[in-house]
């Protein structure tokens, strides 16, 4: 393990234990809830999707899927590399503010940082304003697994760039076939199928035209 990287883990677990303690319960929350808001920002983004055109929409459908591709592939890469939790391999460190994750639940990469940075990229690509308030989070999400002890600094920069980046290609090779499939799916004769991919652009016009 790299001394420099090492150290400031200790650093930063040092400084958090000496942070006020709603802050490092604010912590302890945020580095799980942080998924949960991810998850409503998809949700809200599919919602106003369903009023647009088929490609904007098909993009909006994708995110959660493309952030779920990056959570594999972050899964299968941990056993290729087998590195201990830094709450137990770090000598002298201070206790992590959360528990440590149970022997075999391997450091690198950052499930958590890769799922943020999976999230923080989707979302931008289905809307770009979108990207001051995505970034910020997934960068304040993998600080946090830091923060409370869990990861090393490498692990969560190492998941970040990996969510991004599996985001970005699954959205890129899947946003041409979903785009087909919501037209298809906005023509079909099953509710359910028509009220997932929502009424497209000209409905939502043609009900503004009414009032």
């Amino acid at each position: 393990m790299d001394d420099e990287d090492t150290a400031l883990y200790r650093d930063i677990t040092d400084f958090a234990h000496d942070t006020p303690t709603w802050v490092q319960h604010t912590a302890e929350t945020w580095t799980e809830a942080g998924l949960l808001l991810f998850a409503a920002l998809f949700v809200l983004a599919w919602w106003r999707a369903r009023r647009t055109e088929a490609r904007p929409f098909a993009i909006a459908a994708l995110a959660p899927l493309a952030t779920a591709v990056a959570y594999v592939c972050s899964e299968a890469l941990k056993p290729g590399f087998r590195e201990e939790r830094p709450c137990r391999a770090v000598a002298a460190a201070a206790p992590s503010l959360a528990d440590c994750p149970p022997p075999g639940d391997w450091s690198f990469p950052s499930n958590h940082a890769t799922i943020a940075g999976a999230a923080a990229v989707a979302l931008v690509l289905v809307r770009r304003a979108l990207l001051w308030l995505t970034v910020p989070l997934a960068l304040l999400m993998a600080f946090s697994r830091v923060f409370v002890g869990v990861h090393y600094p490498h692990d969560v920069a190492a998941g970040l760039a990996l969510g991004a980046l599996v985001a970005a290609v699954a959205v890129r090779l899947g946003s041409q076939p979903a785009t087909r499939l919501v037209l298809a799916m906005r023509a079909s004769s099953t509710p359910a199928a028509r009220w997932f991919a929502g009424p497209g652009p000209t409905a939502h016009r043609a009900s503004y035209e009414l009032r």
